[in-house]
């Protein structure tokens, strides 16, 4: 869409689709490039239809659980919620080097970044494009998109969030008319240790359905994070008005 958040995707672009599956994910994806996320460099990824891209292994869990994980899967969940593509919606990726795309990246990224010079060489986009819920009687619809990216020396994702209708699919016990309630959609990095993980601000509540107005690098809808050495870009405090407390 014009003026859109959203780096160009679709079929058109190349995109692959992944098929029409509750639960289902993406072939293995071979990185042309390794992925480094937390310290570790990672060869192969999943884009999971339930608004997760994991590394190593398929990410089919439908109703999302807290950061940080106990078992140690390693993953990015733009919105991990209980997506139903055969009710509606596609979920598209590609790998890229087109000069175009990994130009506008390396201008988002510098601009957020700008004390480390960046030139992409590499992205994987990957693109839930007006996804339905599990159990929906709606005819509601979410579109967001992760974007991997790497200069080969620092790695980056930018979550990009431009229309989310629902929170929650029925088997979370939302509700199947509004796609509200029960456990709501969780977005955030979980490390594959312990210990570190990064939630975003409303995951998991309610509140999650106001991501398109959220965002660390202010621009409305766009959360931005170095990954490789995992790095929080700071969220603005909210502003106390000189009132001296």
């Amino acid at each position: 869409p014009t003026g859109s958040l959203l780096y160009l995707y679709g079929p058109h672009q190349g995109d692959e689709t992944n098929p029409k599956h509750d639960d289902g994910t993406s072939k293995e994806i071979t990185l042309s490039i390794p992925f480094t996320f937390y310290g570790k460099s990672y060869q192969t990824a999943f884009v999971n239809n339930n608004g997760v891209i994991s590394f190593d292994e398929p990410v089919r869990q439908y109703t999302p659980d807290p950061f940080p994980l106990a078992d140690g899967r390693p993953f990015v969940a733009p919105y991990w919620a209980d997506v139903d593509n055969v009710l509606g919606g596609d979920i598209f990726y590609r790998q890229t080097t087109n000069p175009a795309l990994l130009a506008d990246i390396s201008q988002d990224i510098t601009q957020y970044f700008p004390k480390s010079p960046f030139t992409a060489t590499w992205a994987l986009v990957a693109t839930w494009d007006h996804v339905a819920y599990y159990g929906s009687t709606s005819q509601k619809g979410n579109t967001f998109q992760a974007v991997l990216t790497t200069d080969s020396k620092i790695f980056y994702i930018i979550l990009n969030y431009w229309d989310i209708q629902w929170t929650t699919g029925a088997a979370s016990d939302g509700d199947a008319e509004t796609g509200l309630g029960g456990t709501p959609a969780h977005a955030g990095f979980n490390s594959g240790d312990d210990t570190n993980f990064y939630n975003i601000p409303g995951s998991q509540t309610d509140a999650i359905i106001n991501i398109t107005t959220t965002s660390n690098v202010r621009v409305p809808g766009r959360w931005v994070f170095r990954v490789d050495d995992f790095q929080v870009t700071g969220v603005d405090p909210p502003q106390l008005n000189n009132c001296w407390l």
